[in-house]
């Protein structure tokens, strides 16, 4: 079967615009994360104070977790039982939430 040049071209646009939106994680981190995360992944901004958020740049907490559960967290949320700790992105894809755990990876000092 003989693809369309139109259709093979609309996919090409599709697939790099995808790469990109997944790509731009600083944007993500910057509009969702931050407000409790800090910009250095610390957590040490009210909001990160108030609800207990982890510091990111600690080593040993960045040993306590997995990739997957990251991805988990970015795509599912955080409860501690009945109370949500923190929402997850509304419509993140499984691209976003895989650069959205390097960049947490990346805060590791």
């Amino acid at each position: 079967m003989k693809i369309p040049k139109t259709y093979a071209a609309i996919m090409a646009v599709a697939a790099t615009t995808l790469a990109l939106t997944a790509g731009d994680v600083t944007q993500t981190w910057e509009k969702t994360c931050i407000k409790c995360h800090g910009p250095d992944g610390a957590g040490k901004t009210k909001m990160g104070e108030k609800v207990g958020v982890k510091d990111f740049t600690d080593a040993k907490y960045q040993a306590s977790f997995t990739d997957d559960q990251a991805i988990k967290a970015v795509k599912e949320g955080v409860k501690d039982g009945d109370k949500v700790k923190m929402k997850p992105l509304e419509g993140a894809t499984d691209e976003d939430a895989k650069a959205l755990a390097a960049k947490v990876r990346s805060f590791k000092k």
